[in-house]
C-alpha cells in the first residue's frame, strides 16, 4: 500500500501574515463604526467648510487616533484608553510643532531620535501607556514634518479637540441606544455589569472543565475575563471620587467571584469532575448579574476535600452577597508609581526606548537626505512597526508593505474616478476619510487590513494638507521604513523577542515566587493574597503572549523562543498549586517546614534573575527524593501534597530555562 505524501508544513513566521491564519470573522461592531463614521468626517467637513483646512486636517488626526484606541471596553476605561494617548499625541505635536520652528535640518534625526527614547520607555509600562508612546512619537515626527499655519499650542488644542469629539461620541451614544437584546440594569451601569457577568461564565466553563484537559484553557479564559473585569471597576478610578451604589455593589459581586476562582483552581487541581448542577452554579450567578434578579438555589459541591469544602463556603458566601449583604474586600490592582517607573526605566524600558531612538532617528536622517518636502511619513510609519505588540517583526513589516500598497492603490483609483466629478476639490477626500474612519473598527482584526483602511484616511488627510502627489512616494517610504526596522531587529541587545521574552518571564517568575511566599505566611491578609494570585496569572498570561508572538519571529530574530512556553506551563501549574495549597492550610493542612518554605523561595528568586539575565539558573539546592513523588494525600495528610507539586514544577521550570 502506497503511503500518501505529506508536503512539510510552512513555518510559523511565514504563515503568520496570513489572514486566515488568525481569522477575519466576527459580529460587526455596529456602534464602534456609527462613531467612526460621525468622527473624523465631519471634524474634516467643519474645517474644509469653515475655510480652516489645516485645522480640519490636525482635528482629524486626533480623531483617527481616537478611533485606533476606541476599543470594547467600559466608558471609564475608554476615557483613559482614548484620553491619556490623546494627551500624550498633543505633547507629541506641541514638541514637533516646536522643533519644526527651531530650523534644526540635519540636527532634527538627532532631536527626533531623543524623543523615541522617551516614547520607548513610557511605553514599557502597560497597554494604555504603549499607545500613548507610540502617539507621541507619531504626532511629534507629523508635528515637525507637515507644514500648517497654526501656532504650536493651537495645533495640539486641535489634535486635543478631536479625540474629545470621538470621545463625547463614546459616552452618549449609549445612553441614546439602550442595549439591544439584553434587560438594562437599574443601576444604569451596563458595561461594568456585562464585564463581571463574564467573569461567571468563565467560571461556570472552568467548573465544567475540572477534570478535563480543557481545565488549563478554561482558567486562562478566567483570568482574562477577571482582569478585564476588574480593570473596569477598579483600574481607573478618579482620585477622590465615591463609586456610587450600582458600583459598589458590582465590586461586592466580583469580590465573592475572586473567592469563587480561588476554589475552582483548588478543585482543578484535585482533578475530580463536579455533577454538572454544581458546575451550573456560577451560569446562575452570572444570569443574576446581567438582570439583577436573585439567582435562586445554588448548589454546591460536597465538602469532602479541601477545595470541596472551600467551595461549598464560597457558595454560601454568594448566597449572601447576592441577597444583599457586603462582601469581604479584594484589595486593590495594577503597579502603583514607583513600579511604573521601575517598568520604564528597567531592562525592558531601556532596550525598548533605544530601538525606538534608533529607528526613527536612522529613518529621519534617511528621508531627510531623499529628495521632496514631505518627509514625514517614513520615520512615522518607522515609529509604528517598531511596536512588538504589534505582531511579529517580520509579519509586520509584511502586512504594513502590502496593506499599504493596496491601500495606495484604492487611494489612487479613488482620486482619478471622483476627482474630476466633485465639484470641490476638498469633497471626495472628505468622503474618503469618513469612509475608512468608519471601517477602522472591523480593520483592527489584522494588521494588513488596518494599514489597508488607514493609509486612504492618511493620504487624504496629507492631500488636503497639501500633499498632492502623496500617493506612491509613500509607498516607496513604508518599504524604507520596513528595510530600516528589519535592519534594527537584527541588532542585539534593543529589545527584540528575546529581550521581551525575559523580561515577560522573569516579572512572571518573580510574581508566583511573591504569591508562594503570601500564601505560607500565616499572617498575610486574604485580599492580599487573592491580589497576588491575580498578578501572578496576568504576568503568566503576558509571558505567554510573548512567548506566542516570538515563536511567529523569523530565526534570525527569535530563534527557538517558542520552546519558552514549557516553562511558562510549569509555572502556571506552579501558581495553581500554590493556590490549592493556601486553601488547603485554610481548611487544616499542616504548615510546612521554613527550611522547605525559604528553599523553594530562593530558588524562585534565581530563577528570575537567571531568566532576567539570560543565564542557566544556579544549582540551588531544591528539595527533592520523596517529595517529589509523594501522592495526594486527604485534608490534613502529610507531607504537603501541594507543595510536592511546587517543587517538581520549579525543577522542570529550571531544567527547561537551562536547555533554552
Amino acid at each position: 500500500m502506497r503511503t500518501p505524501h505529506t508536503s512539510p508544513a510552512l513555518p510559523h513566521w511565514l504563515t503568520h501574515p496570513l489572514p486566515g491564519a488568525r481569522g477575519l470573522r466576527g459580529p460587526v461592531p455596529w456602534a464602534a463604526v456609527a462613531r467612526g463614521a460621525l468622527g473624523v468626517g465631519p471634524v474634516l467637513a467643519a474645517g474644509v467648510a469653515a475655510g480652516q483646512t489645516s485645522a480640519g486636517v490636525t482635528a482629524g488626526l486626533g480623531a483617527m487616533f481616537a478611533h485606533i484606541n476606541d476599543r470594547p471596553a467600559t466608558r471609564a476605561t475608554r476615557l483613559v484608553r482614548i484620553g491619556l494617548p490623546a494627551l500624550a499625541g498633543a505633547v507629541g505635536m506641541l514638541t514637533g510643532a516646536w522643533l519644526g520652528t527651531l530650523g534644526l535640518g540635519t540636527w532634527i534625526a538627532l532631536a527626533l531620535a531623543a524623543v523615541g527614547l522617551v516614547s520607548g520607555a513610557i511605553s514599557a509600562i502597560g497597554p494604555v501607556c504603549s499607545s500613548a508612546g507610540v502617539q507621541l512619537m507619531v504626532v511629534c515626527v507629523v508635528g515637525t514634518g507637515m507644514p500648517a499655519p497654526e501656532s504650536p499650542p493651537a495645533r495640539a488644542g486641535l489634535l486635543l479637540a478631536g479625540a474629545a469629539w470621538v470621545l463625547a461620541m463614546a459616552w452618549l451614544l449609549p445612553l441614546l441606544a439602550p442595549l439591544r437584546g439584553s434587560v438594562r440594569p437599574a443601576a444604569g451601569l451596563p458595561d461594568e455589569r456585562v464585564a463581571v457577568a463574564a467573569v461567571y461564565d468563565a467560571l461556570a466553563d472552568l467548573m465544567a472543565a475540572v477534570g478535563t484537559e480543557r481545565g488549563h484553557a478554561a482558567r486562562r479564559r478566567l483570568t482574562a475575563a477577571y482582569d478585564a473585569a476588574y480593570e473596569s471597576l477598579y483600574a481607573h478610578r478618579v482620585p477622590l471620587h465615591r463609586p456610587d451604589a450600582g458600583r459598589r455593589r458590582l465590586r461586592d459581586l466580583l469580590a465573592v467571584a475572586g473567592a469563587l476562582s480561588e476554589t475552582a483552581v483548588t478543585l482543578l487541581w484535585e482533578g475530580e469532575p463536579l455533577p454538572a448542577r454544581v458546575a451550573r452554579t456560577p451560569a446562575l450567578l452570572a444570569r443574576s448579574v446581567r438582570t439583577g434578579r436573585p439567582p435562586g438555589p445554588l448548589p454546591a459541591p460536597a465538602p469532602h476535600t479541601a477545595g470541596g469544602l472551600a467551595a461549598h463556603r464560597a457558595v454560601l458566601l454568594a448566597a449572601r452577597v447576592f441577597d444583599g449583604e457586603p462582601a469581604p474586600a479584594v484589595g486593590a490592582v495594577g503597579p502603583g508609581p514607583r513600579q511604573r517607573l521601575r517598568r520604564a526605566l528597567g531592562p525592558a524600558g531601556r532596550e525598548y526606548a533605544a530601538r525606538v531612538g534608533l529607528c526613527v532617528g536612522v529613518a529621519t536622517a534617511l528621508a531627510r537626505s531623499l529628495p521632496g518636502e514631505h518627509w514625514y511619513w517614513l520615520p512615522a510609519t518607522a515609529a509604528f512597526l517598531v511596536k512588538p505588540d504589534m505582531g511579529p517583526l517580520v509579519s509586520r513589516a509584511v502586512s504594513r508593505a502590502f496593506g499599504t500598497a493596496v491601500g495606495v492603490a484604492v487611494f489612487g483609483g479613488l482620486a482619478a474616478l471622483l476627482g474630476p466629478l466633485a465639484g470641490a476639490d476638498g469633497v471626495w477626500p472628505v468622503a474618503v476619510a469618513a469612509v475608512c474612519s468608519a471601517l477602522i473598527p472591523v480593520s483592527v482584526r489584522h494588521f494588513a487590513l488596518q494599514t489597508a483602511v488607514l493609509t486612504p484616511l492618511l493620504l487624504s488627510l496629507v492631500y488636503l494638507g497639501g500633499d498632492r502627489g502623496a500617493g506612491y512616494a509613500r509607498l516607496m517610504d513604508t518599504l524604507l521604513a520596513c528595510a530600516v526596522v528589519l535592519a534594527a531587529g537584527a541588532l542585539p541587545g534593543l529589545g527584540g523577542p528575546r529581550a521581551q521574552v525575559s523580561v515577560r518571564l522573569s516579572l512572571a517568575v518573580r510574581a508566583t515566587r511573591d504569591h508562594l511566599d503570601r500564601v505560607l505566611d500565616a499572617d498575610a491578609p486574604y485580599a492580599v493574597r487573592l491580589r497576588l494570585r491575580r498578578e501572578a496569572y496576568r504576568a503568566l498570561a503576558d509571558a505567554r503572549r510573548a512567548v506566542e508572538v516570538a515563536g511567529a519571529e523569523h530565526p534570525p530574530f527569535g530563534r527557538d523562543l517558542a520552546a519558552w512556553a514549557p516553562v511558562v506551563a510549569a509555572l502556571e501549574e506552579i501558581v495553581d498549586a500554590t493556590t490549592a495549597c493556601g486553601v488547603r492550610l485554610d481548611h487544616g493542612a499542616p504548615r510546612p517546614e521554613p527550611a522547605l518554605a525559604d528553599g523553594l523561595r530562593a530558588a524562585l528568586s534565581d530563577l528570575a534573575d537567571a531568566v532576567a539575565a539570560r543565564r542557566p539558573s544556579a544549582d540551588l539546592p531544591l528539595p527533592a527524593g520523596p517529595l517529589v513523588t509523594v501522592p495526594r494525600l486527604p485534608l490534613g495528610g502529610v507531607p504537603c501534597a501541594t507543595l510536592a507539586d511546587v517543587t517538581a514544577g520549579l525543577h522542570r521550570a529550571r531544567q527547561l530555562a537551562g536547555s533554552r
